[in-house]
């Protein structure tokens, strides 16, 4: 992972160990949005990684979609 990646990861990995217990599993994607966001930061990189978290992200609402979203290639 490169090190702005990591930097980006750092929230993420705050938010799965302090906030996510909290709020329950009601995810409509599968994996879940953090775990799109480590996968999509490892594989890409921060820039790109960070974008395609913000898109899934923005996804996330009651008339968007649900289901299968794997990290494209």
């Amino acid at each position: 992972m490169t090190p702005l990646a990591w930097l980006f990861a750092l929230p993420v990995r705050g938010y799965r160990l302090i906030f996510s217990p909290w709020v329950g599993h009601g995810c409509r994607f599968h994996p879940t949005c953090s775990a799109y966001a480590l996968e999509a930061l490892q594989r890409h990189g921060g820039i790109k990684g960070a974008w395609l978290t913000a898109r899934r992200i923005a996804r996330c609402h009651p008339w968007g979609g649900s289901g299968i979203d794997n990290v494209p290639e």
